[in-house]
Parts: structure tokens; sequence; C-alpha cells
């Protein structure tokens, strides 16, 4: 046993036990034969620190590793990082920039290159903070989106995709961002409110018969209309369906159309149509008859003004930023008298009605999103969710809460193709090389404007492709392949390499420029991370499916959901059986955390003011299923101060010569009070098991803590003080011990280190076993007897702080209707009666109970601390009379807000939360000083 030091310094017992466990292989132990359980870790981006929610994220899955470590198992956290394809370019062309270098001064293999210098020597920093948190991650094999076994992966399910006509080149709509160049996620995309405009223009009928007016606030976008929708039914219009309307500006004829999309009731009941630049456009457009391809696209890459295909955009507008070809087109339309004006309250004109509108951004570039007319790579979502859907209806893999279940049918059933393809450098570059189209034995066409008009081979290398096209052109044909753009034809075009030298003929192949969205490669993750597919055992020993996925709500679609698909797809099996989704971590106030608002809480501040396991522990005693979590730094603090109540336990321990246990099954125990603690921490055990079995993570927290603070650290040590003999040291090792064991999970830096200093162990806490909840361990009669012992103690002690009795006085203590047992009870018990609550009880002549004083009630005996003499009763009574005549004067205040709709309705939510909660303060404290002046008779 060595001696622990006075003060729990939870910054040295953290670095020094975390190096331990890395460096001597603890978080991946040798266990053959054991039952694997395994978990992957969602993995971060490369470039990314550790925020508050990566720290309830890691903290829960690290619950879960550790109790299966405890129990026995072989278990498995697979870590590793995202190559996070837009955000490391920004990183390192940011850092180009500092040097006056831009990307496109290299080549694309120099620039790749750049980015994989910067990865060694930059990346990672996250990987260091996880270790901070305590996460017992299989470090020996991170793994990374783009290292090498995992990207054959990538490839292999990009190729097998395709070849089953589940991965296609397609025209539709996307989330372009005009800044990156490139097309973006749903995720990335951030909306704000934006205080905008809301202009009517009137399109006249071609035929003159009078005008038809429209509403938008993307005036600019008319240059690229196509129809103007009303609602079939609206008896307006009725009689402009299928008529042509004449674009101001561009001169444009185009058709009035029947669609639902149309709301009567919003705006003038008319819309404009431009299915090129606007998501439910598209789709009207879609119904109207018209193909992707014939939809007019007004905008390039850059969201300048770009001539559409009918070239009807006026010249001098060509070129110009979408927000100045805004102005120009509203101009022209005001001069023009198209444009209807807006009249507000007093009468007076304006340009357009003044709104706020909900503007898409890109969370990285910070630009407007634009959506934008493009050919990209597109998966057949709707094939691939059929089995998660099914997986999920038949609890193959479970939802926890099940209340998300609803959300997830809903956007399964009605899932959208997945775009997969990016406009980047870096990431895993589409495997699919485009060549001319055979017309004939020796003529070949090509246009690259037009994706009928390139010939694709997908393969797994260049190799492949040039064999694939060889077999295609026949072998009269050389093949070679080059890096330039395939959407142009450059002139003077150079092959890097050439097939088929002796032929008389030769044709170009060009890989695609393009990646793969992030979210297909780490779709792949629980499978791809275990071998596949050189690995070709259908459940990867044991690994596959995995137990559990812990994730955050905000990423179901985006990468719980496409691990589904790609999982059930390519391995038969779902990924996990489980799938839990934890809630956001806010701020104090209710508040969505950001750096505009100033309320984002750095996890590693807390970490240094109040240990990893303070954070680690308010994570999990906080995370409630389905709600959110309000961050609280004074539950952080408090359970920082849990740790040390526990360390300072221990040191008692120490002192009384209490240390580890020789024993994994309950000591034998003859006391009273000794079988209690032993049943209480069974029935501990239990607590927890049910707890984690189910994912309560708060529930099996708080049971620990309980017990842990309460019943061992207030009663047990309490209880036993003065009494320790051997068979209370041993009953109280081994108390401590579970303690250790159970608490692990949530707090493994001072739990293994109280572990080690408390006596020779043949393992550490780490690698220890989880107790046995043997149910024959408990006594009840025991319990209730110390049960008893503890009401009445708290009873007295509460009673004698209302009445003010002083701390130091001994008072005699007289009782009535007292059973055999209770009297059986008081002789076994005096001396703690004395200690604990300082009082005397007087044990004969029984069943006498007289005088004024506190009057305590506990089962069927009623006992009676006289008071005369000890404090003035007079000054008492009317003290207390006074306290519960303001207690009730409050109350009745609060209950008088709470009962006013107007405060309920109309009143910050925080405020009436507040009222609410004093409300029951102050009822209590009502009902607590009542039942003081009554116990005075």
């Amino acid at each position: 046993m060595t001696e622990l030091p006075k003060t729990f310094d939870p910054a040295e017992i953290e670095s020094r036990w975390y190096a331990h466990w890395e460096s001597s292989g603890q978080f991946r132990p040798d266990r053959p034969g054991a039952e694997p359980w395994t978990i992957v870790n969602p993995p971060p981006n490369v470039t990314g620190s550790l925020h508050i929610g990566h720290a309830l994220d890691n903290t829960l899955q690290d619950v879960l590793v550790r109790h299966a470590r405890l129990k026995g198992k072989d278990a498995l956290w697979v870590v590793g990082t995202d190559h996070a394809g837009i955000a490391t370019q920004m990183v390192v062309e940011r850092q180009m920039a500092e040097h006056q270098q831009k990307r496109t001064d290299f080549s694309r293999d120099e620039f790749v290159e750049k980015v994989w210098d910067w990865k060694r020597e930059s990346g990672g920093e996250i990987t260091q903070q996880l270790r901070r948190l305590g996460c017992s991650m299989d470090w020996a094999n991170e793994r990374f989106t783009m290292d090498e076994g995992f990207s054959k992966a990538v490839l292999k399910v990009f190729v097998d995709l395709y070849n089953q006509k589940l991965i296609y080149r397609d025209k539709r709509l996307v989330n372009w961002d005009p800044g990156l160049g490139t097309a973006i996620s749903d995720l990335e995309v951030e909306t704000k409110e934006v205080k905008g405009s809301f202009w009517q223009i009137r399109y006249p009928l071609a035929d003159g018969s009078g005008s038809i007016t429209v509403a938008t606030t993307r005036p600019e976008t008319m240059l690229a209309d196509m129809a103007v929708a009303v609602h079939p039914d609206d008896e307006r219009y009725k009689a402009m369906i299928g008529k042509q309307v004449k674009l101001p500006i561009t001169g444009r004829l185009i058709p009035v159309i029947a669609d639902e999309h149309a709301d009567p009731s919003l705006g003038t009941g008319a819309v404009k149509i431009t299915p090129g630049h606007d998501f439910n456009d598209f789709e009207v457009g879609k119904r109207a008859g018209f193909k992707a391809g014939e939809m007019l696209n007004m905008l390039d890459a850059k969201a300048q003004v770009a001539q559409t295909s009918d070239g009807l955009v006026p010249d001098d507008l060509l070129g110009i930023d979408r927000f100045w070809a805004r102005k120009q087109v509203v101009e022209r339309l005001k001069a023009g008298g198209f444009l209807v004006p807006f009249v507000d309250k007093e009468g007076v004109e304006h340009d357009a009605e003044p709104r706020t509108i909900q503007t898409p951004y890109g969370d990285r570039s910070g630009d407007v999103i634009e959506p934008w007319l493009t050919d990209q790579w597109y998966v057949d979502a709707e094939t691939l969710a059929k089995g998660p859907i099914e997986a999920v209806q038949s609890g193959a893999i479970k939802i926890v809460p099940k209340s998300w279940e609803k959300t997830f049918f809903n956007w399964m059933e009605n899932i959208q193709p997945w775009c997969v393809s990016r406009q980047l450098w870096w990431g895993h570059r589409i495997p699919a090389w485009f060549g001319p189209v055979k017309d004939g034995a020796d003529k070949l066409t090509e246009n690259p404007n037009d994706p009928a008009g390139r010939k694709v081979f997908v393969a797994l290398s260049e190799d492949e492709a040039v064999a694939l096209a060889r077999e295609y052109y026949g072998q009269d044909w050389a093949v070679g392949t080059s890096d330039a753009d395939p959407w142009q034809a450059p002139e003077g075009m150079t092959h890097e390499s050439t097939y088929g030298e002796g032929a008389l003929k030769s044709v170009v192949l060009h890989q695609d420029p393009d990646v793969l969205d992030t979210w297909f490669s780490s779709a792949l993750w629980p499978f791809a991370t275990m071998g596949w597919p050189e690995e070709t055992d259908p459940k990867l020993h044991g690994r596959y499916p995995n137990d559990v996925l812990i994730s955050g709500f905000d990423i179901l679609f985006f990468w719980d959901a496409r691990m589904m698909m790609q999982g059930m797809h390519f391995m038969g099996d779902v990924p996990f059986r489980t799938l839990y989704l934890h809630g956001l971590v806010r701020a104090a106030d209710g508040q969505k955390m950001s750096k505009s608002k100033g309320n984002v809480v750095n996890p590693l501040g807390l970490i240094d003011r109040y240990g990893a396991d303070a954070l680690r522990f308010f994570m999990a005693a906080m995370e409630s299923q389905g709600r959110d979590i309000k961050m609280d730094e004074k539950r952080v603090e408090g359970y920082r101060n849990f740790a040390t109540k526990l360390w300072n336990a221990a040191r008692f321990c120490q002192a009384n010569g209490i240390g580890a246990s020789q024993t994994l099954e309950p000591p034998a125990a003859s006391l009273a009070v000794n079988k209690w603690i032993i049943g209480e921490t069974i029935q501990t055990v239990q607590a927890v098991d049910l707890a984690l079995a189910d994912y309560r993570f708060d529930g099996a927290a708080n049971a620990i803590y309980q017990f842990a603070w309460s019943r061992f650290c207030d009663w047990y040590l309490e209880l036993v003080k003065g009494a320790i003999d051997d068979e209370t040291k041993a009953v109280a090792g081994w108390v401590l011990d579970q303690i250790l064991v159970m608490l692990h999970p949530f707090m493994p830096f001072v739990t293994e280190e109280l572990w080690s200093k408390l006596g020779e162990r043949e393992y550490d806490l780490i690698v220890a076993k989880w107790p046995m909840a043997d149910a024959r361990a408990i006594d009840p009669e025991a319990g209730k007897e110390i049960d008893w012992l503890i009401r009445l103690v708290s009873d007295v002690r509460s009673s004698r702080t209302e009445l003010n009795v002083p701390p130091g006085a001994i008072l005699p203590f007289s009782h009535a209707n007292a059973s055999d047992e209770t009297h059986a009870r008081l002789e076994r018990h005096v001396a703690s009666l004395n200690r604990l609550a300082r009082i005397r009880p007087q044990l004969d002549p029984p069943d006498t109970a007289s005088g004024a004083g506190i009057q305590i009630v506990v089962d069927e005996a009623t006992f009676v601390l006289p008071l005369e003499g000890v404090i003035d009763l007079d000054a008492e009574r009317a003290r207390l009379a006074k306290a519960i005549a303001a207690a009730e004067k409050e109350r009745d205040g609060l209950a008088s807000r709470l009962g006013n709709p107007s405060f309920v309705q109309r009143a910050n939510p925080e405020a009436v939360l507040k009222a609410r909660s004093d409300f029951e303060e102050k009822s209590a404290e009502a009902e607590r000083l009542a039942a003081a002046l009554a116990r005075l008779g």
C-alpha cells in the first residue's frame, strides 16, 4: 500500500496514467478466445480540434468500451481520422497564400503531396486531444480514410456500384459553393436569417391580353425563367393556363403551367419557375416535361452571369456577379414598367417589400450557396435504402431513443439520389476515364459539354481502364492517357502514357478530375477499417456487425444511414446492432453554441480547470435519452469535488488499515452494517449493469454517484468509524474496490490511481474484472435495520438544524410505541446514535414520551427529544411562524404569476422555468418549516 498525497491533482495523474495505458497495450489486451466487442469512432476531420460535442460523443463511447473490457470481452474501439476534403484543402491553400502561392501554381500531384506534407506535420491534433479526454482507443491500429488499405476499399465500392448500375452520372441541381468552386452536402450548408427584399414583377402575356404578376427574392434568376406556375384550382389564373408570357429583358417566351406547388394564399399565387437555379423549381420543371439537359443555366462556377443555351441574356450582363446582376435586373424592370411597387402602411411606394429571408451559406467559405445545375456522380440511394429500412423495421438495427425511428423512416422512404462528386484535388479521385464515343469502325465522336458525348471507363486503376478502352475501341487503336481536363478540348494534347504503340490510330483517355465526397468513404468505416476487401471472412472475425454506434443525431442521414446502406450492400448484414443517438450540448441558457454568439465552451479548458474525469462524469450524468445537455460549469466543478471526496475516503481507508481486497466475491460478514453495505454494493452493480444495457448513461452515472457519495462515504464510513475490526477492514476494502471498478468507465484516471495505491495488484484497473451482481449476497434484514438507523439519524439531524439546537448539545432521547425489534436496534446502535446524532437514548423506562421537544416518527415508534433548557421554545416558535409566513407569501406570489396565462405564454421560457423552480422550492420550504413547528408540540 502506497500512501496517497493529501491533495488530489488531476493533471499529474492523467498524463502519467494515459501514457502507461497506451505504452503497455492496455487499450487492446491480448484475450484469445474472448467474446469480440467492437465500436467504431466517428472519424473526426484531420483538421479538427476537440469541441464540446466530441467530448460528449467520445465519453459515451469510452464508457461502453471500458465497461466491455472490464466484462472480459475483447473490446476494440476503432480510431482514425477523416481526410476532410474541403477543410483540409482550404487549410493548405491558406498556408500557400501566406507565401504568395496558389494551388494552380502547381500540378495536381505536387499539390496533393503538399497536403500529405501538412498531414504528416500538423494533422492529427485532435488525436492528442482525445487522449487528454481519456479515450481508450486502439491507437496501434489507427486508420485514415486515405490510407492505402482504405483507399483500395473506396475504389472497389465505387467500381462495384457502377458496374451494378447503382452509381451513375447525371445533370441535377446541387448546393454549389462559388467560393470553393465545388458542390457541397446539405450538412455543409448553414442557413442564416438575412434582411432582404421581396419583389413583384409583371410578366406580360405574349398575346397582349394582359399580364401575370410573380413574386421573388432573387429577381436576377428571371434571366433563366422557363415557366410560370399557378395552382390548377386557382380561379384567377385558370384561363391563362397554356398561354405564354414574354419575359422582360430577355424576351423569352415561356408557358403558364398548372402545378400544385403554387400556393394561392402566398404572394400573388403565381410562381416564376427557374428549374436550373431552385430545388423546388427543378421538380416543377421535371413535372412540366423539361429534361435536365434542356434546363437553362445563367450562372458559371463563380456565380457570375453566363449566357443561356438560347442566347437571350443581354451581352452587357454577362460576366457580372450575381448580386450586381440583381441590381441591374431590378433597374431594368423598373425602367420598363414591369416592377410592381410595394406600398407600405403610410402609403409610400418602394421597389420591394422588406423581408427576413432564410439564406443558405457555405459553412466554410461563408459564401451564399447557389442551387446550380451541373453534371455530377450520383448513388442510387433509393435502392440502397431498402435494406436499412427493413433492418430497422425488423429490429435488426435498434435505434435508441426509439423516437428517432419516425424521422429515419421519413427520410429514407423519400430519399433523393446522393451526389458523391466534389470539385477538389484532395480526396479519392474518381476512378473514371473518359474517351470519345465509337461511331462506326473508324470514326470517333467527342463532345466535352455533353455527358452522352463521352465514353466512360470505370476501373480500379489506369491500367484496367486502358484495358477496357482497348477492348472497346479494338486492337487497331493505341490508347493514351492525359491529365488534361476532360471537359475541355485542349490543343496540342500530350500523352503521359500510351498503350499499343504499334497501332495505326490513337485515342486519349482523361481521368475525371473530381474526387469523392468524404461521406462516401466514411460510409465504409465499420468494415473497411477491419481489412475489407482483402479480408474475406463475412463476419470479419467477429468484428462485423459492430456492437453499437454512438452518434449525434445531426449526422443520422449523412453518416449513420449511409453506413447502413453500404454495409448491408457489401457485407450482407447490418453494420451495427444498435444505433444510439445523443443530443447536442447547448449553452447554459439553452441556446445552440456558436462562435458568433460567443458562447462556445472549450472542453480542454474545462479539463485544465477540473480534470478530464470531472468533465467525463458531467457528460455521462447529463446524457438523458432524447434530450439536449445544457452546459453547466458548476456541475463539472461539483464532479471534481466528487473525485476529491472519493480521494479523501480512500485516504481515510488507508489510515485505518483498509486496503486492496483479496477476493472478487464479498467477504464473510456478521455485522449488520457490513451486510448492509455488501447488499447496497450488489444492488448498485445491478443498477449500473441494467442502465448501461439500456444505454441510460445518466442512470448508470447517478447510481454509482449516489452509492459512492451517500452510502459509502457519508454513511458507511461514518457508521464504522471507531469500530473498524478485521471483518470491517475486509468488507470496506472490497466495497471500495467495487466502487473503483464501477466508476472506472466514467472516471478512469482517479480510479486507476486509487486502485494502484491501495495495495499490490495482479493487474491494472483498466483490465480488472467487473463485479458480480450475486443477489444471494443481499441480506434484507440487515438492509432494513441500517435503513432504519439512517432515517432516524437523518431526521434528528435535520430537526436539530431547523430548530437551532446547538451542535455540541447531547440530547436525551425517549420513545413511545416502540416494538421489541426497535428496542433491540436501539441497544445495538447506542454508540452510533450518540456519535452521529448527538443523542442519548433513554432505554428505561420504555414507552414514555412526554414534555416539550422535537417529535419524530420512524416506522411505528415516536421519538421525543426534550428541548426545555436547551433552546428558547417561545422564541423558536415565533421564528418558525415568521419564516413560514414569508415562505408562504413568496410561494403564493409565484403561484399567481404562474396562474397568469399572459406570463406563461409571453415570458421568456427560461423565466417561466425559473418561476416554476422557485415555486417548488418555496412550497417545500413552507412545508418543512411547518413540520418543524409541529414537532415542537
